[in-house]
């Protein structure tokens, strides 16, 4: 009887240990390197980060559980702020490795800022989401949020959308009178990654 207790207790522990690190869970997280963003300044840190096509996230954002890990092998880097030219570099992952990638964000010298604009502040979850005007990135909601923060375009027609992944995109058009300030608000979807549109995923 004794002989068959140690046995069910010997047996639940491999079946828990099995339930909560899957082989395939376990194989997979031994071979994974991790990829750190780096950035000094402000637009650095705020600027919207894609590896291999997929937008992630900002940033000064990715880190502790929302790390990058990312199997063996070479992986395109792309880091994108408005009024900057885009920081593009490639990178190999070695398993069990951290390749730290210091992101230097330059201004674009063809960005000039319209001479009268119109205004427009986001209430928007979640506030990591990725921004596009016209289908070009501008930064995340959060920083177009709250008392003080607000993006300023030119007058006229745009196409405002807000994409991130695990979510379906917004999209809606606006349009501005000048010096006219406006509020969006919504909440995005929860949905399949294939739903999160185009703009999150360039080629």
């Amino acid at each position: 009887m004794r002989t068959f207790h140690v046995f069910n207790k010997m047996f639940f522990c491999f079946l828990f240990s099995f339930l909560m690190f899957p082989p395939a869970t376990r194989a997979q997280s031994q071979v994974l390197g991790e990829v750190q963003f780096v950035g000094k300044t402000k637009a650095d840190k705020t600027a919207g980060a894609w590896v291999d096509g997929q937008y992630l996230g900002y940033v000064a954002e990715l880190k502790e559980d929302k790390k990058v890990l990312l199997l063996p092998g070479e992986h395109e880097i792309a880091v994108r702020q408005s009024g900057y030219t885009d920081f593009t570099q490639k990178v190999v992952v070695e398993p069990h490795k951290k390749v730290v990638v210091e992101v230097v964000m330059l201004k674009d010298p063809r960005s000039r800022l319209p001479k009268v604009t119109s205004q427009i502040k986001l209430r928007v979850k979640p506030e990591r989401a990725a921004v596009f005007v016209d289908d070009a990135f501008v930064g995340t909601v959060s920083e177009f949020t709250g008392v003080g923060h607000g993006m300023l375009v030119s007058t006229g027609k745009h196409r405002i959308k807000i994409a991130l992944a695990g979510y379906q995109t917004f999209e809606t058009d606006v349009s501005l009178l000048p010096r006219q300030k406006i509020t969006i608000k919504t909440a995005l979807l929860p949905g399949s990654i294939t739903q999160a549109g185009s703009s999150i995923k360039q080629e």
